[in-house]
């Protein structure tokens, strides 16, 4: 079996929606969901789907004794994780960390670019097309090889909100196929 663990600091949907896909799989199993924010609504999603929950603090997460907590993970993705994954977690697991972004990179990343800010950037920015990107994780934000893109329109009268729920919808039908493919080639 190939073990997942998934990093996530929010509500959690695209971690559930990881979770649900693999319940059964064959040949891969989510883990455990690790998460720096300990009111995040991931905890209870995941509890409620019977994976296991680790809360850590940026202190564990910034030294190598963290690697305790993931010893039998062979891959990390990361749902909704706002946090820089330190240098030794990047080079422990080359090419086998993965990240969504909600718009299409290079475009719209980096430092501070998440969520709503993210698409009212792309607003703002009169963009005809937005989407998600599925990248490989380095150490800086949204820098990593592009493993998969996927695209929908922005409208003229669309407000971050509507374009918010058009992304979540890209998330949640590529993002848990995406990882399979890139796990499984």
């Amino acid at each position: 079996m190939i073990h997942i663990v998934i990093f996530a600091s929010g509500s959690g949907t695209n971690a559930e929606n990881i979770i649900r896909y693999f319940k059964g799989h064959r040949s891969i199993v989510v883990d455990k969901v690790l998460t720096n924010n300990p009111e995040a609504g991931v905890i209870e999603r995941a509890k409620k789907l019977g994976v296991g929950v680790d809360v850590f603090s940026k202190q564990e997460f910034h030294q190598e004794a963290f690697l305790q907590k993931i010893q039998h993970a062979d891959f990390i993705i990361l749902a909704g994780f706002l946090w820089l994954v330190p240098e030794y977690l990047v080079l422990k697991f080359a090419q086998r960390i993965l990240n969504i972004h909600p718009a299409l990179l290079p475009q719209y990343g980096g430092k501070g670019m998440y969520g709503m800010k993210v698409h009212e950037a792309v607003i703002e920015s009169g963009e005809k097309e937005s989407g998600i990107t599925i990248h490989e994780v380095n150490s800086e934000y949204d820098k990593g090889a592009i493993v998969a893109q996927f695209k929908c329109p922005v409208h003229s009268n669309d407000t971050p909100e509507k374009l918010a729920q058009r992304i979540h919808e890209l998330e949640y039908e590529h993002f848990p196929e995406t990882i399979e493919s890139f796990i499984l080639n």
